[in-house]
C-alpha cells in the first residue's frame, strides 16, 4: 500500500515531533517496491498547451506517462515546474499529471526561480504550496525513502552560504543521518557543479551560493558512510560530474526551451545529441546504486514514444 505525503507529513510528526536534524516525511521499507525505484528530473515550465517555445507540452505529458509506467518510489523535481508561477500553471500540471495522482505516486519538488517569475514571492510561494499542501511553511525539507535512502529538497533561491537558516538546516540533517543511510539525494534548481560556459549560458555558470554548498558537501562526503548525489536543473540539457566525491547530475531536459552547451573534458557524459528531454532513473541495489538518463528520442513527433539509455552510471556504497 502507498502513503500519500499528507499521511506521510501526520506519521512523521507524530513519530519523530520536532526532533532537531529528523527528515520531514518518511515512508517506512514496508511500503516500497525491492529493488527501490526513484526518478530525478525537472525544468518541466507546465502552461497553457498552446505555449509551444517556453515549453513543449508534448514532451511533458510523454514524460508523464513514460514515468508513471516506471511506477518509482517517488519522484523528485528539481526546480522550474511551472513556467510563471501563475495559478493557471499549476492547473495545467495537475491536468497533465493525473496518471501519477491515480497511481498514488510521491512527488517532491524543490523550487526553482520560475516559481517566482510572474508574481510576488509571498503569492508564489501561496500557489506553490496550494499545488503541494502538505509542504506548506516549508521552502526546504527532506524525505527517508525506507532505510537507506534520504532526498533533501533544497531552495537555491534562498540562500545556502555559511551560517544561513537553510545551510544549518541542512548540516544538522547530514549530521543527524542514521547510520543505515547509503545514499543522500539532494535535489536542488541551480547546479553546484557544471559545465563551465564561456561562450553560451554564461549566466548559467555555478553561482557562489551553490558553489558553496558544494564545498560543504565534500567534506561531508568525506566524514559519511553515505553516498552524495546532487540532481540540479536550470540548464536544459544533461550534465554528469563527479567532484570530491560527489556525483553532480544537471537534469533540466522536462519540457522547456532546450539549451545547446559545451561540454568541457570533466563531463562524464560527451554524447553530442540535442536535445536532451530526459529524466534520471535510479535504481537501489546492494552494494550499489544504479542511474541511467532516460532520453526521447522522437520528441517532434505529435505523440512521442520512443525513449533510449543514453548513459549508465554506478555508484559503489560504502559498507
Amino acid at each position: 500500500m502507498r502513503i500519500s505525503l499528507p499521511v506521510v507529513l501526520f506519521l512523521a510528526l507524530a513519530l519523530c515531533g520536532p526532533v532537531r536534524g529528523a527528515t520531514t516525511f518518511s515512508v517506512p521499507d514496508s511500503s516500497l517496491p525491492d529493488p527501490l525505484v526513484f526518478i530525478a528530473y525537472g525544468d518541466t515550465r507546465f502552461t497553457n498547451v498552446s505555449e509551444t517555445t517556453a515549453s513543449s507540452p508534448g514532451v511533458r505529458q510523454a514524460m508523464i506517462a513514460k514515468i508513471a509506467a516506471e511506477n518509482p518510489a517517488a519522484i523528485f523535481i528539481n526546480g522550474d515546474l511551472p513556467w510563471h508561477g501563475i495559478a493557471d500553471d499549476y492547473a495545467v500540471y495537475r491536468s497533465e499529471t493525473r496518471a501519477w495522482r491515480a497511481a498514488h505516486l510521491r512527488v517532491y519538488p524543490a523550487l526553482g526561480n520560475h516559481e517566482f517569475s510572474a508574481c510576488m514571492q509571498p503569492i508564489c510561494l501561496d500557489r506553490w504550496w496550494d499545488a503541494f499542501p502538505e509542504l506548506r511553511g516549508r521552502r526546504w525539507y527532506s524525505v527517508a525513502i525506507g532505510a537507506k535512502v534520504v532526498g533533501m529538497a533544497l531552495d537555491s533561491d534562498a540562500s545556502l552560504l555559511p551560517g544561513s537558516e537553510q545551510r544549518a538546516w541542512l548540516e544538522a540533517q547530514v549530521a543527524s543521518l542514521d547510520a543505515a543511510v547509503r545514499v543522500v539525494l539532494i535535489v536542488m534548481h541551480h547546479p553546484p557543479v557544471a559545465d563551465v560556459q564561456t561562450v553560451r549560458l554564461v549566466d548559467h555558470n555555478a553561482r557562489q551560493n551553490e558553489q558553496s554548498l558544494g564545498e560543504y558537501l565534500g567534506n561531508a562526503a568525506t566524514h559519511s558512510t553515505a553516498r552524495f548525489v546532487v540532481s540540479a536543473g536550470h540548464i536544459h540539457n544533461y550534465e554528469r560530474l563527479a567532484q570530491d566525491g560527489v556525483m553532480y547530475l544537471v537534469s533540466g531536459g522536462g519540457g522547456a526551451t532546450p539549451y545547446d552547451l559545451d561540454r568541457t573534458a570533466a563531463d562524464l557524459y560527451q554524447n553530442t545529441d540535442f536535445p536532451n528531454y530526459h529524466y534520471v532513473r535510479f535504481e537501489l541495489h546492494e552494494g550499489k546504486l544504479k542511474g541511467e538518463m532516460i532520453r526521447l528520442e522522437d520528441h517532434a513527433a505529435a505523440r512521442p514514444t520512443q525513449w533510449k539509455s543514453r548513459d549508465r552510471f554506478e555508484i559503489s556504497l560504502r559498507p
